[in-house]
């Protein structure tokens, strides 16, 4: 093989396997050199050098003394014909098997640091422990403890996931990925809503059952920004791209609030509070609600509740206003605390798509009708989906 020959068939390597060319050289260079070796009468040590320009190549051989020291250093450069076996003989022996040492070390530092990335992948296999999901150049591991129950994976279909680990095996980097964890939220509504990419839209907690519901209270850096229309977009296509990836899981925007006692109130939406009753210590809170609101303020299973717990850091026991007369040893009376209520008190309801305009509306069991800007206006967040029973 002549230089030039040589000079082609590395680039052509290196693009094909999508590895540099200085990469390859020094695979190269380490073959040749574990080749060199393998020579009778060969020199205990050798460095071997290549001129990327032109590929010459050199053997610089030396002794080594008792001492452990590089002694008596001399060119052991082999002729032509012998530097042509040696290449022929490392390129079949070492240097497959060194080109996949360098791809499985590649593609580990390439997703060595995207753990907290989110990933698109087509599902290539599928069963009840993991799932396989093709990620272009390498396969990612979601796990059944990973996987929302009851979620549907065809074979082909594409999925978005969270990347929670990347381990380094002997067959290359492992990436186990996600479909529960919260953080796959947050990297949804980055792609979505440009405002929360570029740092003026921020969320500052996010409490999800997975499957179920998810809550996320947002904050804006810039006045001018309403940080729930941001993220629910023009007619609710930005929320509605987000709920379509996670299959149908309900989705509560609420504004995020320095006052823990309004805070707690919107992060009770879809429901409406009456008033909340903040400990001392403000570690725990009484969430009072109209009777007819209870079921929903509690939500299926507990879950609405829950979510808004987790999504404060207060623990709640929500209580209607009956309950909470009896326990005070009379009719219910609001304080001075109340949150302050809705302008109209919307009964138990689901969102809509109007079929006219596309825009998403609150129906009423009491058959009113209100468009989406009102509810935020009168509830302070956005809820997407069908309210709990």
């Amino acid at each position: 093989m002549s230089n030039l020959d040589m000079t082609e068939a590395i680039r052509m390597l290196a693009g094909d396997r999508g590895i540099s060319v200085d990469s390859l050289l020094q695979v190269l260079v380490e073959a040749l050199a574990t080749a060199y070796k393998k020579r009778p009468g060969a020199a205990e040590e050798v460095i071997v050098g290549i001129n990327p320009e032109n590929m010459d190549i050199t053997f610089t051989a030396y002794d080594v003394d008792d001492d452990g020291n590089w002694i008596n250093e001399r060119d052991d450069t082999p002729n032509k014909a012998d530097l042509g076996r040696i290449a022929a003989q490392t390129f079949r022996q070492v240097m497959s098997q060194r080109i996949r040492e360098v791809e499985r070390d590649r593609k580990f530092e390439e997703y060595a640091n995207r753990e907290g990335d989110i990933v698109s992948g087509i599902v290539q296999k599928t069963d009840t422990k993991y799932t396989l999901l093709d990620l272009g150049r390498v396969e990612a591991l979601l796990p059944q403890a990973e996987q929302v129950q009851g979620e549907v994976r065809e074979p082909n279909a594409r999925l978005k996931a969270y990347i929670v680990e990347v381990r380094k095996t002997p067959k290359g980097p492992q990436i186990v990925v996600s479909r529960t964890h919260p953080g796959l939220i947050k990297r949804l509504f980055e792609l979505e809503v440009p405002e929360i990419a570029d740092g003026v839209v921020e969320i500052k907690a996010c409490s999800r059952e997975p499957g179920q519901r998810t809550k996320i209270a947002v904050w804006s850096n810039d006045h001018n920004v309403d940080p729930v229309g941001a993220c629910v977009g023009a007619r609710g296509g930005r929320v509605r791209m987000v709920v379509t990836e996670l299959r149908g899981e309900k989705v509560d925007i609420i504004p995020f609030s320095e006052d823990v006692r309004d805070f707690i109130a919107k992060a009770m939406s879809p429901a409406k509070v009456t008033e909340v009753r903040l400990s001392p210590d403000g570690t725990q809170a009484d969430v009072i609600v109209p009777d007819f609101q209870l079921s929903l303020a509690i939500g299926k299973m507990g879950v609405n509740a829950n979510l808004a717990a987790r999504l404060t850091g207060v623990r709640l026991d929500v209580k209607s206003e009956t309950q909470a007369a009896e326990e005070g040893g009379g009719s219910y009376v609001p304080t001075s605390t109340d949150a302050a209520a809705p302008a109209a008190d919307y009964a138990e309801g689901e969102w809509v798509t109007n079929p006219d305009t596309g825009a998403m509306e609150w129906h009423a069991a009491d058959g009113s009708v209100v468009s989406q800007e009102q509810w935020a206006t009168d509830t302070g967040s956005t809820s997407t989906n069908e309210t709990e029973a």
